[in-house]
């Protein structure tokens, strides 16, 4: 068995490969049923696979072209059975209106190995804000 570091590892590839190709099958796999995901856009979080995977069809339809995915300053603590991720990730590609977009946003996960392997229990996106304007900022670099 491998190391749960080396495994998160590969839950985080393996989520970042089933966005870049749109495969909502495989990307709902890596979630556990009663998992909570808080996004960047409303409601203040998606409870339950249902509701994630609904989130994940009408987010993947915004897209024309594959989506980017670039991880980086992965950062793994675990212990046991639980085991916590934060990182940034760089979404890029082109949206249906023909437009090329790449933003950072930071994301932590939460992890629990299960009978399955390891899920994804929860995961939080966010976007720093300018609090003078109230718009995310999209455009800050690592």
């Amino acid at each position: 068995m491998l190391e749960p570091r080396s495994e998160i590892e590969d839950l985080i590839a393996a989520r970042s490969e089933a966005i870049a190709a749109k495969d909502l099958d495989r990307l709902m796999a890596l979630y556990a049923a009663d998992v909570v995901y808080f996004d960047l856009v409303p409601p203040l979080r998606y409870v339950g696979s249902d509701a994630l995977r609904d989130r994940f069809a009408h987010w993947f339809q915004g897209w024309r072209s594959a989506i980017g995915q670039e991880v980086r300053d992965l950062t793994i603590t675990a212990s046991g059975d639980i085991a916590t991720a934060h990182m940034l990730i760089r979404a890029s590609g082109t949206r249906q209106s023909g437009e090329d977009v790449g933003f950072w946003v930071r994301a932590s996960d939460f992890c629990q190995r299960q009978d399955r392997g390891w899920l994804i229990t929860h995961d939080h996106i966010s976007l720093p804000v300018d609090l003078a304007t109230g718009r995310g900022v999209h455009d800050l670099l690592p």
